[in-house]
């Protein structure tokens, strides 16, 4: 068994539920306390540390981790120089990225990003809030907020700069969307001499292979049954989405098994039409991981 050992840090907070559903999908059960700094996890070659999205690729930068995953927003908000390693499309509550926003009052007469010309703005990603402005030619006084960012304007500042998913936040705090600045997914990243180690890119590599699996089964479902073979065309034919499927021949002749990965939505408007072509034994069943 190998000695060698890879860290890697994981988003505590709002991601983190997410995250660690994900590495179990994946085939790594991560365990004990969710407040500790070291979770544990059924993978010897694997350390595990629980950190601030918004900190991790400047521990990965440093090299004091070997790799993270965080958010692509936070790696340009510290501009660190990291390896970016793969995408993994997911958030907290659902697969939608995650959104930076310019946010005002709804009854704001605020309309543009001009009109903050002289303004205050309150958000946790300064360096981007200050590049975004001095991009649109807008002189804008940019201040840091430790959190509850919402609740801030107008009385504080005259407009915000926070992170949304569905909005819903927004929505309850009478917040208006003037623009988006960014969209942001997490993403594997590795510390640059960590990934000219060969051991290590291989770790790295075969996990983010196991972590893109779980994320490309979120929404499929494997389906199987049995049907006459003659009958068969007709089934492709009436469904493209099993144009592509298992067919196996069953020891009772002339029938053949079919098996095939289906999105979960659709299945409730195909087991009726299969059924209609004579399948028996339909059964569906879900998936950790779809590899391609």
């Amino acid at each position: 068994m190998s000695t060698q050992t890879l860290t890697l840090g994981l988003p505590s907070g709002s991601l983190m539920e997410a995250t660690f559903d994900l590495f179990a999908k994946a085939g790594f059960a991560i365990s004990g306390s969710k407040r500790s700094y070291r979770p544990s996890v059924d993978d010897p070659e694997l350390q595990l540390r629980l950190l601030r999205a918004q900190e991790i690729s400047r521990y990965v930068e440093h090299g004091y981790l070997d790799a993270g995953l965080t958010g692509r927003d936070w790696v340009a908000e510290n501009g660190s120089d990291v390896q970016e390693i793969a995408v993994l499309p997911f958030s907290k509550a659902s697969a939608r990225p995650t959104r930076w926003v310019l946010v005002v009052p709804e009854d704001s007469p605020i309309r543009s990003v001009a009109d903050l010309a002289g303004k205050r703005v309150a958000t946790e990603a300064v360096g981007m809030a200050k590049r975004f402005f001095e991009k649109a030619g807008v002189d804008v006084e940019v201040e840091f907020s430790w959190g509850a960012t919402e609740v801030k304007v107008p009385d504080l500042v005259d407009a915000i700069i926070d992170i949304t998913e569905t909005g819903s936040s927004l929505r309850a705090n009478k917040l208006r969307i003037v623009e988006t600045l960014m969209e942001s997914y997490p993403v594997l990243v590795a510390n640059k001499a960590a990934w000219q180690d060969p051991w290590k890119r291989e770790k790295l590599e075969t996990l983010a292979l196991l972590l893109k699996g779980a994320l490309a089964a979120r929404d499929l479902v494997g389906l199987k049954m049995n049907l006459p073979e003659g009958n068969l065309k007709n089934l492709l034919e009436a469904l493209p989405a099993l144009r592509n499927p298992t067919v196996s021949p069953l020891a009772q002749s002339g029938w053949v098994a079919v098996e095939t990965v289906i999105e979960e939505k659709v299945v409730r408007e195909i087991i009726p039409r299969l059924k209609a072509l004579g399948a028996e034994g339909i059964i569906e069943y879900p998936l950790n991981k779809v590899v391609y």
